[in-house]
């Protein structure tokens, strides 16, 4: 029995070391990304419009950097452009409490434009600190370097904003792990617009539209479940789940025509949409849809099309349970 007892207290001090050893890995080695390049992004006429056009309604950028509305349908912009401060907490299923970024001049007055690409593309800030991946850089990381550059040159005129965000609190072991999630950018070349499979691509990964309309377990995507639905968002009235997109005749968007499916998105851009009031007990769709309406029509044409190419998923998703009372 005493032999026993020794040879397990051997291994639980074995594993203790181990424990210890990753943990000091993680906090000392991790994230491991190359220096921020030396980069001086000229603001031109065109740079500033294609990355305007890029933030507010591709990347959607302002999404998340600025103040929404959460008393109305797809919680519409609603001021502080590019200050951050928005909240992402346990209420919503996240590992902590995550704000994002100030993306004003105030506060990026002294970074470089370097450290702002790096920072976009591959996820670590000005001092080399990981990002949490509710900032979908993985798919920044596959863009095209011209327009990161656009989407600075952008940012730059933003009119700065004297706001502080807090510093984001992750739970243990979230804290150490997230140093593993940058990576170095693998760019690509905008595919041509006559490509429209190839092109939508490009756009769909610009935008993110899979982080929330697949399955995710811990806050990874499940592989296989790429656009079939689910991903689940806690909201005070219950839990509302990302679409199936895929072309599945019954379980998603299969019997959208292209035209019924632009029409979806540029309802939100007529000018007579109002955006409708909700009460604490109705559901909301973290969908920003009046961002999306403003993207071309021969860009979500491209997307439609690109969505077209894919396998359908099998996969049935309910839109919203109510919170039980």
């Amino acid at each position: 029995m005493n032999k026993l007892f020794k040879v397990i207290i051997i291994v639980l001090a074995f594993v203790l070391l181990l424990v210890l050893f990753a943990g000091v890995y993680l906090i000392t080695f991790m994230p491991n990304i190359s220096p921020a390049p030396q980069l001086n992004v000229e603001k031109t006429t065109e740079r500033i419009e294609r990355g305007k056009y890029l933030a507010h309604h591709v990347t959607v950028c302002m999404d998340c950097h600025s103040s929404r509305d959460w008393s109305k349908f797809s919680a519409p912009l609603a001021g502080q452009l590019g200050a951050g401060g928005e909240i992402f907490n346990n209420d919503m299923g996240f590992p902590g409490t995550i704000y994002s970024l100030n993306i004003t001049p105030y506060n990026l007055q002294h970074w470089t434009d370097g450290e702002i690409f790096r920072t976009i593309t591959t996820g670590v800030d000005k001092d080399g600190k990981a990002l949490f991946s509710v900032m979908p850089y993985h798919n920044y990381g596959k863009m095209d370097k011209e327009d990161i550059y656009s989407i600075i040159a952008y940012i730059r005129t933003l009119d700065a904003i004297d706001s502080e965000v807090p510093e984001r609190k992750l739970e243990f072991p979230v804290n150490l792990l997230v140093n593993l999630s940058p990576q170095e950018a693998s760019f690509s070349t905008i595919p041509d617009e006559s490509d429209r499979i190839a092109y939508g691509g490009y756009l769909i990964n610009a935008a993110g539209c899979v982080h929330c309309h697949s399955q995710t377990e811990q806050g990874a995507i499940v592989p296989g479940t790429e656009y079939g639905g689910g991903m689940e968002f806690v909201q005070p009235a219950g839990i509302v789940r990302g679409a199936n997109i895929t072309m599945h005749k019954t379980k998603g968007i299969g019997t959208w025509t292209m035209e019924s499916f632009v029409k979806r998105f540029k309802h939100y851009a007529d000018s007579s949409y109002v955006p409708e009031d909700l009460k604490p007990t109705d559901w909301n769709t973290p969908m920003p849809w009046t961002m999306y309406a403003g993207m071309k029509v021969s860009d979500l044409e491209a997307i439609y099309t690109y969505l077209s190419s894919l396998e359908p998923k099998d996969n049935t998703v309910v839109k919203f349970s109510p919170h039980k009372r």
